[in-house]
């Protein structure tokens, strides 16, 4: 289990959950800042409050989707799903995402958690039966689930809904709602034919989940008012199997060829991840001090498209179960990114998938950057013209400039020793109002705004800069090495409060920052203490580059370049650039 340090205050203990990424292709960077990203700084910032936290998540790997590909491919599914988890696993760790346990829904722990989650709540009489006309191109020769239905939304008139959602409007669907069906893989007009399939049924737990959702206070408002749109239409029973081969098998007495659901399954990983993660650990039982505690907070980080799924579905399983699962704390749930404002499109070359921008630039630049986009109250867009002035005008500017100002002085000036000194009034007034934003980087954490915490971040880095320019330390050092000398100290202790509330953003960087300054690992109470008088400082130099014009233009050649080597790849594991 990954612990935070000591600290004084109590530890809380976390469940910390990211969307589980769909696994026939490479996320793209809307899909990681809106669930891995986003929760990764936010595990990260609770570690160093000294919290205990479990982080997890995992491929999702079943379904039509991936049954369909594979069979086009002429593969076995799990042949495709085997080489795309190991590859997006590695791709995580490239970009620092810190996870404790990242699984598979092929994993055993999770189907042998998932048949009998689903066995409790069939003997718990949630579950029943009823004969079904379901969607089947008689073309494909292929029952259709709910997402290989396309046609018209009832609701609002979008013409591309799927089968189980709407993308335009957020509602949950079923095949039969939409006007003017059609197979998605073929455009065909779809047959229904009869089938027996089992059933959740969510009209028994409408009024537990409509004071679950009324009574959180942590939800973000997109996820209230969406789910509480919903309730006020009334819950309707969800189909628990499908016809579908590729999948968990279905363990009700009767069900025999049924898989479960891909959606109702994945969103129980995050409990049978934990198990795994302890089981691993020779420490099963200790799965249940998290899931089962009332003081454990559970949080999901998901795009405004998963909301229904966590904030209804999987809150009313719990309460299904019997058993004593807390209920989830918050979904942080994120509006969408565009890329210079349209939608992110692989065919039509429009925005950077996760594999490309490794190749471009160093993780932490974009962690940094899409941090600080990171579309919190309303959609936000990503454009290269933003990115690149983030990076030149605050990260190396501010941020990178205030950094090397400090530890090149000391460096220069004091033989790389930190110095000491009795600080004045004024440099008391600057600490403190670096600390104030410190501490209101804190609050934004806590509240996960995280975009919010980073902006705070960025103007402890100014006040440190205004702070230099005032004390003039390069004159100081002339006629009173001492002033001098506790000036820097106090500039260095800015420093360090800077980099804590960075680390979750920017770990790597911060830890050479660290190693550089001598500070060792910290915490975040460590903010509070100024650095120790005669530590060496070692192999300073500039933490961050600027990127010129003429480097953006070669790393959109390369971008080009990379993507010819991709297209040329038949499989999909061969369509993912890892030459970083």
């Amino acid at each position: 289990m990954s612990l935070g340090d000591q600290s004084g205050n109590a530890r809380r203990k976390w469940v910390i959950g990211s969307a589980w990424p769909y696994i026939y292709a490479v996320p793209h960077l809307g899909n990681l800042i809106g669930s891995v990203l986003s929760a990764d700084v936010f595990a990260r910032y609770l570690r160093l409050r000294g919290d205990y936290v479990v982080f997890v998540s995992g491929s999702d790997e079943h379904g039509t989707p991936i049954e369909v590909e594979a069979l086009q491919l002429g593969i076995k599914p799990k042949e495709l799903t085997d080489k795309m988890h190991e590859i997006i696993k590695r791709l995580f760790e490239l970009w620092e995402i810190s996870f404790d346990n990242y699984t598979r829904t092929e994993s055993p722990v999770h189907k042998e958690f998932v048949k009998e989650f689903f066995m409790k709540l069939y003997n718990n009489g949630y579950v029943f039966t009823k004969e079904d006309e379901v969607p089947y191109c008689p073309k494909d020769r292929i029952y259709l689930p709910d997402r290989f239905i396309i046609g018209t939304c009832p609701y609002c008139g979008y013409q591309y809904a799927r089968g189980d959602q709407c993308e335009n409007c957020g509602r949950l669907l079923e095949p039969r709602l939409l006007i003017n069906p059609r197979c998605a893989i073929c455009g065909s007009k779809p047959t229904w034919v009869k089938t027996k399939h089992w059933y959740l049924d969510l009209t028994k737990l409408e009024d537990k989940v409509k004071k679950y959702v009324e009574e959180n206070t942590a939800l973000p408002e997109n996820a209230k008012q969406m789910s509480l749109g919903m309730l006020r239409e009334g819950l309707k029973p969800r189909a628990i199997t499908r016809d579908n081969k590729w999948g968990i098998d279905a363990p009700f007495p009767g069900a025999e060829g049924k898989t479960i659901y891909v959606w109702l399954e994945a969103v129980l990983g995050y409990i049978s991840a934990t198990v795994e993660y302890f089981r691993n650990m020779n420490n099963e039982d200790e799965w249940r001090k998290f899931w089962f505690d009332p003081g454990t907070r559970v949080v999901f980080f998901v795009g405004k498209d998963n909301i229904p799924f966590h904030v209804i579905l999987l809150p009313a399983m719990l309460m299904a179960s019997g058993e004593p699962y807390v209920m989830p704390y918050t979904t942080a749930s994120t509006e969408y990114l565009l890329f210079e404002g349209k939608k992110f499109s692989k065919s039509q070359r429009i925005g950077v998938w996760i594999d490309e921008a490794l190749a471009l630039m160093p993780a932490d630049y974009w962690r940094f950057v899409l941090i600080y986009q990171r579309p919190e109250g309303r959609d936000s867009s990503f454009s290269w013209n933003q990115a690149l002035e983030v990076i030149n005008s605050i990260l190396n500017d501010v941020i990178g400039n205030f950094i090397y100002r400090v530890l090149s002085f000391i460096n220069t000036r004091f033989s790389g020793e930190v110095p000491s000194g009795a600080l004045k009034d004024i440099d008391i007034k600057y600490r403190d109002e670096a600390l104030g934003h410190f501490r209101a980087s804190e609050e934004h954490y806590e509240k996960i705004e995280l975009r919010d915490a980073l902006l705070e971040a960025v103007e402890i880095a100014r006040v440190g800069n205004k702070y230099l320019n005032e004390r003039q330390p390069w004159e100081l050092i002339k006629g009173n090495r001492d002033e001098a000398g506790a000036v820097m100290l106090n500039a260095l202790h800015i420093v360090k409060a800077l980099s804590i509330t960075l680390w979750p953003v920017m770990p790597k960087s911060m830890e050479e920052l660290w190693a550089m300054a001598g500070f060792g690992r910290l915490t975040w109470k460590d903010a509070y203490e100024a650095p120790r008088p005669g530590t060496k400082l070692s192999n300073v130099r500039p933490l961050f580059r600027k990127i010129s014009h003429e480097e953006f233009k070669a790393m959109m050649k390369k971008l080009d370049e990379i993507r010819d080597i991709k297209d040329k790849g038949k499989y999909p594991w061969e369509q993912v650039y890892m030459g970083l």
